[in-house]
């Protein structure tokens, strides 16, 4: 390779190739001019250095306008637009493609649109008395079903109102409300308005549930849709109005108007339809009978938009505030759930499994059953920690065995435990009689002789409540003072497994111990079954089943159930019926009971308080109730000395009192038997001190009473030498 050099400058290398083709550098000439030159600029000379050491051309100036501001390119603005509406037109189909994604997951998570039905109403148990009012009703949706046109038709339009105004215009879902709702947010700066549809609400109260999130809401929007494409406005209308909760466990317009009102939805005024409204914002805030003065401010609002929307005139809207009749209590309303929870434990037994709403009609009498429950709550109220009794239970029947009233507990609120139905206890010498049944039935009478001394059986010592004896006494006297020891002889006399199968005969169905301690009345009892077992005594010995269902209808008037009389069963002979109740009417008269009196009626009964005072009962009757009173602590802790011809002997003088007011007088059956005891009470008078008994003669049996041998009721003066000291323990 031959390097060479030119004059002045530097020879460059030729790397073999021919000379002309060595240079190939361009010139001057062989540039392109630039379009924006006039004239072809000359060449520069070159500078005497290396091609690679030129300098690069300097960077041209944009043109400046006159004004001196950059001009734009026209092409650079086309092409921005461009670009906009292609990336608006992306994102606008990504969003329909989401949009999409998010109804067909939501739709994915609801059940098969096409086998969607509006679910059935759950049953309702509606429980009627004696005289037809209505007591309770039970069920997830109290309250029967109205047609739309049954209702004044001010009572719709209230709701549409307030709640939807368009209604009648919207698809299911309205655009308008949701703006204007969300307009309204925006300007209170927080949720003041909501845009739901009365069709929305509905979808949620059929097929949703409660919960506040944006998956529930399109669910509800989806199935809003479908409910308008398949019922029509009036029929969703309807449900609506039959679905919706009105708070204080009322669903429905019917239920609630009976809740609040004590009426029928079909017969509301303008200002409780307004109230009905009103409550569907909040229910549980705004119920009549917890927040009246909320509910009543909240109606004159739902008011103002009936006026608003022409459905009332302003004068009708003006007349109507401040004039709902809310916080309607039915008799008995408290204690009488106690009633209904015995129907509901039944009710599977009469009809079977309930699959629709019913009515049943109930043997309980509302006006007894509101005294009854006063009887106990204002007793208990008054002397409760004084004896340091808790609890208390009644139960008033006919002699027929039919429930005219059941108080379970003081305060079914505080405690639904039903103590007259579920409950056992002990009832102490309430027992007694069918000890006393069981001795007369073998041959024994009321004057037989038996001796009130100490006993004691296999270590076992049972004593009198006042630690005292009285010697040779007859079966009336051991009765009706209640002597325990006397009681004890007999039920060994005549054997405990008899005494067993007489209370199992009379009506006790629990398990009963044969042993001893029977006597006193040491196995435990309910209420209902004592009371029951105590009918035949007050209606000539017929053995009766105790209950409170007479019919059961649907609500069309369909007969599911109807109470056949029970069979005539004579389980106590008629003269030993006459022989029991001569007995426990000197109870009444000389015994531990001589406070319960009722004026002009013949009565009788057995009060009985268990070991400890833990229990303290007193039954008794007419031939017109049968009447169990029962108080005690459910922890079974001893009372005060509160004792069967107490606390008990007062609340059933009370409820019986008012129970016979009016009704024709009757005597008990067969109630004069031998010689009367009630001419005991008039030898009290004519004795200033009690008289043994006469000496027992061979045959068992004491001589006809006369003066001399005749136990007479204590004098006033001695202050009840004898009946007094022996009032108490187990009696």
């Amino acid at each position: 390779m031959a390097w060479g050099k030119k004059k002045g400058g530097r020879k460059e290398p030729l790397f073999g190739l021919p000379a002309a083709l060595a240079d190939l550098r361009l010139t001057a000439a062989d540039r392109i001019p630039n379009a924006s030159d006039d004239k072809p600029k000359k060449a520069k000379p070159k500078r005497k250095s290396d091609d690679a050491d030129e300098e690069p051309p300097r960077e041209r100036k944009a043109p400046v306008s006159r004004s001196g501001t950059k001009r734009r390119s026209k092409s650079k603005i086309g092409f921005g637009i461009g670009r906009l509406v292609y990336w608006g037109a992306v994102l606008g189909l990504w969003g329909v493609i989401a949009v999409i994604g998010v109804v067909i997951y939501v739709g994915a998570h609801l059940p098969p649109i096409q086998s969607l039905e509006i679910p059935k109403r759950p049953p309702t148990i509606q429980i009627v008395g004696v005289d037809g009012s209505v007591l309770a009703q039970r069920g997830e949706m109290a309250g029967a079903n109205v047609a739309l046109r049954d209702l004044p038709p001010y009572l719709p339009k209230a709701f549409i109102a307030i709640e939807d105004r368009r209604f009648y215009s919207h698809f299911g879902i309205d655009p308008v409300g949701i703006l204007r709702a969300a307009v309204t947010n925006v300007l209170h700066r927080g949720v003041s308005q909501g845009g739901s549809t009365l069709t929305q609400q509905l979808a949620k109260n059929l097929f949703l549930t409660q919960e506040r999130t944006m998956q529930r809401k399109l669910q509800e929007a989806e199935l809003a849709i479908w409910l308008e494409r398949k019922h029509s406005k009036n029929e969703i209308l309807e449900l609506y109005l039959n679905r919706v909760y009105f708070g204080s466990g009322a669903y429905g317009v019917e239920a609630a108007a009976q809740k609040y009102f004590g009426k029928s939805a079909r017969n509301v005024t303008v200002a409780e339809a307004a109230m009905l409204a009103g409550l569907v914002k909040s229910p549980s805030r705004l119920a009549p009978n917890r927040n009246p003065e909320g509910a009543e401010q909240r109606a004159q609002v739902v008011l103002a938009a009936m006026a608003d929307a022409k459905f009332i005139t302003e004068a009708q809207a003006q007349a109507s505030i401040g004039h709902p009749s809310y916080n309607v209590k039915p008799a008995g309303a408290g204690t009488v759930n106690y009633v209904a929870d015995w129907i509901g434990e039944v009710l599977d037994d009469l009809v079977g499994q309930i699959d629709q709403s019913i009515t049943v009609e109930t043997t309980i009498d509302p006006k007894l059953q509101s005294v009854a429950e006063a009887a106990i709550i204002d007793e208990l109220a008054a002397k409760s920690v004084k004896f340091n009794v808790s609890q208390g239970a009644l139960v008033a029947m006919t002699p027929d065995g039919a429930v005219r009233a059941l108080v379970g507990g003081r305060n079914y609120s505080d405690s639904q435990y039903n103590r007259a139905v579920t409950a056992r206890r002990q009832p102490g010498s309430s027992f007694k009689p069918f000890v006393y049944l069981t001795a007369l039935e073998q041959g024994l009478t009321p004057d037989t002789i038996r001796q009130d001394a100490p006993i004691e059986v296999k270590g076992w010592k049972p004593e009198n409540y006042t630690h005292e004896y009285f010697g040779a006494v007859t079966l009336t006297q051991a009765l009706a003072m209640s002597l325990n020891t006397v009681a004890i002889r007999l039920g060994l006399e005549v054997g405990p497994k008899n005494v067993v199968r007489t209370a199992h005969r009379l009506g006790i169905s629990s398990k009963l111990e044969p042993n001893a301690s029977i006597a006193l009345g040491t196995s435990e009892v309910s209420v209902v079954e004592l009371v029951g077992a105590y009918a035949p005594f007050a209606n000539g010995g017929i053995a009766v089943s105790p209950h409170v269902v007479t019919r059961i209808k649907t609500l069309e008037g369909k007969l599911l159930y109807m109470r056949q009389p029970d069979e005539r069963n004579q389980v106590i002979e008629p003269r030993y019926v006459a022989m029991m109740n001569t007995m426990m009417r000197e109870t009444l008269i000389s015994g531990t009971a001589k406070k319960a009196e009722i004026p002009g009626w013949m009565a009788a009964g057995k009060t009985g308080t268990s070991q400890d005072y833990r229990d303290a009962w007193f039954i008794g009757y007419t031939a017109n109730l049968v009447t169990a009173v029962w108080l005690g602590n459910d922890d079974n802790s001893p009372t005060k000395k509160a004792t069967g011809g107490g606390l008990p002997v007062e609340v059933w003088s009370r409820f019986m009192r008012t129970a016979h007011d009016g009704v024709p007088v009757a005597s008990l059956p067969n109630s004069q038997v031998g010689w009367s005891l009630s001419n005991l009470a008039q030898a009290a008078s004519q004795v200033s001190a009690p008289t043994p008994p006469a000496p027992v003669n061979s045959s068992g049996t004491r001589p006809p009473p006369t003066r001399a041998n005749v136990r007479p009721e204590p004098a006033a003066g001695l202050d009840g030498w004898l009946m007094d000291r022996l009032f108490g323990g187990n009696r």
